[in-house]
């Protein structure tokens, strides 16, 4: 993507449809007199009562205990330096999104329009007691330096400074785990840190509280090497001054373990890390480029262990493993601070999950076989669904251990169940789906590409790296129309009217008829059928011309549907196709089948609905739970609509015994854990929660699922078809641009599956 439409786009993306990326939702009812009147006067007088007697009783009436300041004056926001609080703003309204949606805390940006470090404390701590936490951002050192250690000492709640210890907690992990790999002890290893700022600082003292020697440190800042003999060092740092004579970053790396890049882009090169001791470890951390290229540095060596603040290399760096669920560990047993214990803490809980066993559902994210520990994987995943349950706990249990939880936690059971339940409420799932698309892109067909909205999806899902789109559609209307958004990119274009479609048209037009021939099909109609773009895409795809195939967005699904039959047909096996959608909701992303499709499918046909639905969730990474939905609960109607139900749930009991899946059943029930176990234990459902619905028919299917999507403004994701031969997806009519790039990650998902199937299949 270019610059000029990154920016422009960005903007958009900041300023519509309403300014900003955070608001402010009620957690209480509103609707009636009495609701007001507790909320406010004269009902809320009782909880300020209280408070006023036992201040702590603030954290039982009021939001403080979830919610964190993100607080800065913009004297060094991420590489646009000294911008000034107002232009600090959207950055820390991402802070607050990113704490959202990894460790559900709720928090407020607050810019402040002060230099002077007295000034900036003085307010700082005079809204202390709105927070339960304060996250310092952007703050420039050493000014940093100063306001941190001074708010640590003069507050009572978590104060974090993570732009010095995000890093420093996350890399430590890195190099524990490093260290293992390569059999290198922290107390010998030769460390060599490029960069003096306050993420330089906070990552050596970490990598010191480990063992780390003194002695063994080199320190370069804009000058050369901070040696003890240079004048008007810092406080900071004269801290890590070196004694040895020696000047430059060159001379620091020769025979050097570790290097530590928190400065500037490509000041390492492929001599300095041949100069480097045997199975060098090189975290390149600056952003957006490294200090060297991560291909240039594991081409130059290949006993590197390298990791870079990228995501798109092995080894990501990224703070948004650590700060969300540090403070989440903090805020849960009412920490006073976060101190060394607590972050040292968090280190060893990140290089431990490392080390474990990787669930299905991070392999599937990133398009992994299976990772595993090694040099290619020294730190989780940021879609890793284990961080919300392993790093706040070790951060909580180091709080109360070191004598700063106020509130300790007593079932740790309990609490890791309630912090998964936290995780569930946001749109993972999608960025998932993109993540795992852009590991191996395919060729997507896009069939409506004359359209505005249909060719801003091919845009986004080429300059995504999701796929690699084929414009079907009037030529001149897509130059138009490429040019009216710049989408410039050289991609294929095909008229299928037009007169240099003839060959192609002809050559599928004979083969369409040859499939057909026995089944009313002439020559004649075969060839007038390819000009329907529908019909030609899904023959460039059933000819392995192009992988995959999405189109619905103008025309009715039926319409669409009829020549998708037609020419790709259902998959061997397979008796009906059918369709899922994914919703993503409160509760985590729910499967939703069939939802377009089959009007009144027999008991027979369901279970083979919820068998392709099960395969789907597998596929997208979640062991699906499954009701199968009807308006009686395990008998109570004998009529023939609950009786179809129950029939298919016993279909799937006999046949398939390891599904988790029954029925009839409402879906109150379905998704009340309490309610389930209280009125029916025998059920395979009891204490289980339910992440796939099975409706008995498409009414009440396609229904559900546009009433969810429209009263709760979520995302959808479908109809995924179900059951055909190759992967082709049929949008809803007037799918949004979201929608239809979601569509193509599925669809390109698909084709990675079949091509995982097909490569298995030839190697047994």
């Amino acid at each position: 993507m270019s610059k000029e439409k990154l920016r422009r786009e960005a903007l958009v993306y900041h300023a519509k449809p309403q300014p900003g990326k955070i608001k402010i939702v009620p957690t209480k009812p509103y609707a009636t007199q009495r609701d007001l009147g507790l909320a406010y006067s004269p009902g809320v007088a009782e909880p300020c009562l209280e408070i006023h007697k036992d201040v702590e009783n603030v954290y039982k009436y009021t939001a403080k205990g979830n919610l964190v300041a993100v607080i800065t004056n913009g004297t060094a926001v991420l590489g646009l330096g000294d911008i000034g609080p107002e232009a600090s703003k959207p950055v820390m309204e991402g802070k607050c999104l990113l704490f959202k949606i990894f460790a559900d805390i709720d928090s407020i940006d607050i810019e402040l329009d002060t230099k002077d470090i007295d000034k900036f404390i003085e307010t700082v701590k005079i809204m202390a007691p709105t927070f339960g936490g304060i996250n310092l951002e952007d703050i420039k050192a050493p000014e940093a330096f100063e306001i941190e250690r001074r708010l640590k000492e003069e507050l009572d709640i978590p104060v974090m400074h993570d732009d010095q210890h995000g890093t420093a907690i996350i890399s430590a992990a890195a190099l524990l785990n490093a260290l293992e790999i390569t059999k290198k002890k922290i107390e010998d290893v030769r460390i060599v840190i490029s960069g003096a700022g306050a993420a330089a600082i906070s990552c050596t003292r970490l990598y010191k509280a480990f063992g780390a020697s003194g002695k063994n440190i080199v320190m370069i800042d804009s000058k050369g090497v901070i040696r003890s003999d240079r004048e008007n060092l810092s406080v900071e740092k004269l801290e890590f001054a070196s004694a040895r004579k020696i000047d430059t970053l060159e001379e620091a790396m020769v025979d050097a373990d570790v290097f530590v890049g928190l400065s500037v882009a490509d000041v390492v090169n492929p001599a300095m890390l041949i100069s480097m001791a045997k199975d060098p470890i090189v975290f390149a951390m600056a952003n957006p480029d490294p200090e060297i290229a991560y291909d240039l540095a594991v081409s130059t060596r290949k006993d590197i262990i390298m990791a870079t603040g990228r995501s798109d290399h092995p080894n990501q760096v990224n703070n948004v493993l650590g700060f969300p669920f540090i403070f989440r560990g903090a805020l849960d047993v009412r920490a006073t601070k976060i101190n060394e214990e607590m972050k040292m803490a968090a280190v060893k809980a990140l290089a431990d999950l490392t080390r474990e066993a990787v669930p299905e559902q991070v392999n599937i994210a990133y398009g992994e076989t299976r990772l595993t520990f090694g040099r290619d994987y020294i730190i989780p995943k940021p879609f890793d669904p284990r961080l919300i349950s392993s790093i706040p706990p070790a951060v909580a249990k180091a709080a109360m251990e070191s004598g700063v939880a106020k509130m300790p936690i007593l079932d740790w059971d309990k609490y890791k169940e309630e912090l998964l339940q936290r995780s569930g409420n946001d749109n993972k799932v999608v960025r998932m789906l993109h993540e795992r698309a852009k590991v191996h892109p395919k060729t997507i067909v896009f069939a409506e590409a004359d359209h505005l909205d249909v060719l801003k999806a091919a845009q986004i899902s080429f300059d995504e790296g999701i796929a690699v789109p084929i414009l079907l559609g009037h030529r001149e209307t897509i130059l138009e129309l490429k040019k009216e958004i710049e989408f410039d990119a050289d991609l294929i274009i095909i008229d299928t009217h037009a007169e240099e479609s003839n060959a192609a048209r002809n050559d599928y037009a004979t083969k369409f008829w040859k499939m057909r021939e026995r089944d009313g099909m002439t020559l004649y109609g075969a060839t007038s059928k390819m000009r329907d773009r529908n019909y030609f895409g899904a023959m460039m795809v059933l000819e392995g011309d192009a992988d995959g195939m999405i189109s619905g967005y103008s025309r009715a699904y039926s319409t669409v549907v009829r020549p998708i039959f037609e020419v790709i047909g259902k998959a061997p096996n397979v008796k009906k196709a059918a369709t899922v959608n994914i919703i993503t909701t409160e509760r985590g992303p729910m499967f939703l089948a069939d939802t377009a499709i089959n009007i009144d499918p027999t008991a027979e046909e369901l279970a083979d609905i919820t068998k392709m639905t099960a395969s789907v969730a597998k596929t997208f990474g979640f062991n699906p739970v499954i009701a199968m939905l009807s308006y009686s609960n395990f008998g109570s109607s004998t009529h023939p609509h609950a009786l179809k139900v129950r029939q298919a749930a016993k279909i799937l009991h006999t046949n398939t015994p390891e599904l988790v899946v029954d029925g009839d059943i409402q879906s109150d029930f379905a998704l009340n854990l309490e309610l389930l176990q209280s009125r029916f234990p025998f059920s395979k459902l009891a204490g289980k929660k339910v992440n796939t619905l099975i409706f008995p028919n498409l009414e009440s299917a396609n229904i559900t699922y546009k009433l969810l999507k429209e009263l709760n403004k979520s995302d959808s994701i479908g109809p995924i078809m179900m059951g055909l031969s190759k992967s082709v997806h049929i949008l809803q009519l007037g799918a949004s641009v979201n929608e239809m790039v979601n569509m193509t990650a599925v669809a390109v998902i698909d084709t990675q599956e079949r091509d995982k199937r097909k490569k298995a299949k030839l190697n047994k």
